[in-house]
């Protein structure tokens, strides 16, 4: 099979790009899961003989995912014991201009995502930015956007910071038998922060001026109202299903009220009492036509508001994530109350309330819901989290001895690390010990803090790579970018990165470094240059994805709450892609001058 070449690739490498690519295409166009799809082009790449047994698997082994799995144990040590939320409340201040409040937020996320997942700080830090941009007398999507984008150049100032630096840093390892230093990416990292924040600064006209989507639902009394049961009405007892009360035109019946007895959510065989309260949510108009209909009479307040928690029920704010199963459904042709025992109350699209009866509404990524949950809802199982995203209750943990003790083990597992007197992995492995022997976090929390979807992603990455080197590949696209660019190492360096700048946008960043990592070594060896500096522009690279809300889990996470709209991003992100591969560059080289090969 290897003896059939055609256009340079003999059919193992056109099995491998068939397959890379027919992921790449079930990841944009499809909601399959990642983890699954990784894992069905491990299987066809081992099925077909491209990879033996322990290619196949070599990722679930390898040194930089398995570190990326025990750093979970760290965050979630970090998260219970209240470091991130001090830092929050302490950090932010109240700046007089735009100009400060950006360098008052960006600095601290990304120094916050130099050492912890991006997704953690940023999911924390949306709800404060929300309720600290309204005392700023600024629009969220003004300061969102920021938010993101200081997580990913936060991110690349440390191999800890992002998952592609720890894959690259791991593949350089395996190929040299060299381990990178922790702090390898420090510098770079810090000076394109450095420019990054100035040309936010510089291009905030570009910023979207947006609504926040929640601003929608300041007054319940525009999406609930409560009906009274007189003691004479006819329905009396009848059920709810009897009475033909329960999904009516315009809403739906979302709680009953018996005297000091709440019954939410209503059941259809529910006896309705005379005095009994009604409380409805949707199109209000429409659904007050029940109460002349029904003969039931408008009560003198209504039992909501939205700061008032009712002990039975809440109401919550969620954001539609991008790849959820509610995209282009709606929520009455779906299970999805009954199995989550919530009730859409209302919803929002870019700040502005639908005017329809929100179970009739065909949802949108990004759209703002309102729900009527119960009090204690978990919000972080899978089948919620892959679909919702809520930010407008936060358990803040209490801050204390343990807060210290945190902080100190991290601390202590990064200056060992950049000391070089424990190597990484170790490094970590004990900072994942010391978190559960001080209870930092229980072993149920460590536990439950592990993404297996992401390591799964992670592991697969790794063995693309090893597919896309073993084929031949990386060596051929190597060529043919030298061919192009000609043998000057900083025009194919740039030409490189430039790339996997734009590959980022679309495919995971761990993927695009999996990917560019033979690719780009090859290029550097046929130079005749040593691949080190090449290898650390490609990590700032495969990290600089600003231009698409899809290039990062961050953008997906500020997307809805800010409002924002595809284009938003599009509109700087373009700009800002091309800025830090200019800095990139320039810093790289002069921090990391080019040696040739000995």
């Amino acid at each position: 099979m290897e003896s059939i070449v055609f256009w340079g690739f003999n059919l193992y490498a056109w099995i491998t790009i068939v397959t890379v690519l027919s992921m790449f295409t079930v990841l944009l166009f499809t909601k399959l899961r990642a983890d699954l799809v990784f894992l069905g082009a491990i299987s066809i790449l081992f099925v077909t003989g491209v990879l033996d047994a322990k290619e196949a698997f070599s990722g679930f082994s390898s040194t930089s995912v398995v570190i990326i799995g025990v750093l979970f144990v760290v965050v979630a040590g970090l998260t219970h014991t209240g470091v991130l939320q001090w830092i929050v409340k302490h950090l932010l201040g109240q700046p007089k201009s735009y100009s400060k409040a950006v360098i008052r937020l960006m600095l601290p996320v990304a120094a916050l995502s130099s050492f912890l997942s991006n997704t953690t700080v940023v999911a924390l830090f949306v709800g404060i930015v929300k309720m600290w941009s309204k005392k700023l007398g600024v629009s969220p999507s003004k300061l969102l956007i920021p938010l993101s984008y200081a997580s990913g150049m936060g991110g690349v100032c440390t191999l800890i910071g992002t998952p592609p630096n720890l894959i690259i840093s791991g593949l350089y390892a395996d190929k040299t038998g060299t381990a990178m230093n922790v702090l390898a990416t420090t510098i770079p990292g810090l000076f394109c922060l450095f420019i990054g924040v100035l040309s936010i600064i510089a291009m905030r006209k570009l910023l979207p001026d947006r609504k926040a989507p929640e601003a929608a639902f300041e007054s319940t009394t525009d999406y609930t109202v409560e009906l009274l049961v007189p003691s004479d009405n006819p329905h009396i007892g009848k059920t709810v299903c009897e009475a033909n009360i329960d999904n009516v035109k315009g809403g739906k019946l979302i709680e009953i009220i018996h005297f000091d007895e709440v019954v939410s959510p209503s059941s259809s065989d529910e006896i309705i009492m005379g005095g009994d309260r009604l409380i409805y949510a949707g199109q209000i108009d429409e659904i007050l036509d029940l109460r002349d209909t029904h003969k039931f009479v408008s009560a003198d307040h209504p039992v909501f508001t939205f700061n008032e928690v009712d002990k039975h029920r809440q109401l919550r704010t969620a954001y539609i994530t991008f790849g959820s199963s509610l995209i282009n459904t709606r929520i009455v042709d779906s299970a999805f109350e009954k199995e989550n025992n919530m009730l859409l109350v209302a919803v929002a699209r870019r700040g502005k309330r639908i005017n329809q009866s929100p179970r009739d509404v065909v949802l949108q990524a990004g759209d703002t819901l309102l729900l009527d949950c119960p009090p204690k809802v978990n919000i972080q199982t899978d089948r919620l989290s892959s679909q919702l995203q809520f930010f407008d209750s936060p358990q803040v943990p209490n801050i204390g001895r343990k807060t210290l003790i945190s902080t100190t083990i991290m601390i202590l597992m990064v200056v060992l690390s950049a000391l070089n007197i424990i190597p990484l992995l170790q490094c970590a492995f004990l900072a994942a010990i010391a978190m559960l022997l001080f209870k930092c976090c229980s072993v149920d929390q460590a536990m439950k803090s592990i993404n297996w979807e992401i390591l799964m992603v992670f592991a697969g990455s790794v063995v693309l790579g090893v597919a896309i080197q073993k084929t031949g590949i990386a060596e051929r696209l190597a060529f043919g970018i030298l061919d192009v660019c000609g043998s000057n190492p900083i025009v194919v360096m740039t030409a490189i990165c430039f790339v996997g700048t734009f590959i980022t946008e679309f495919i995971s960043n761990t993927a695009a470094g999996a990917m560019f990592f033979p690719i780009m070594y090859e290029a550097a060896d046929k130079l005749g240059y040593e691949p080190y500096p090449f290898l650390i522009a490609l990590m700032v690279s495969v990290s600089s994805s600003f231009a698409t809300p899809i290039g990062s889990p961050t953008h997906m996470l500020v997307y809805g709450p800010g409002g924002y709209r595809f284009s938003d991003f599009m509109r700087i992100g373009f700009l800002m892609n091309l800025i830090i591969l200019a800095a990139n560059i320039l810093i790289v080289n002069i921090v990391y001058p080019l040696v040739p090969l000995q």
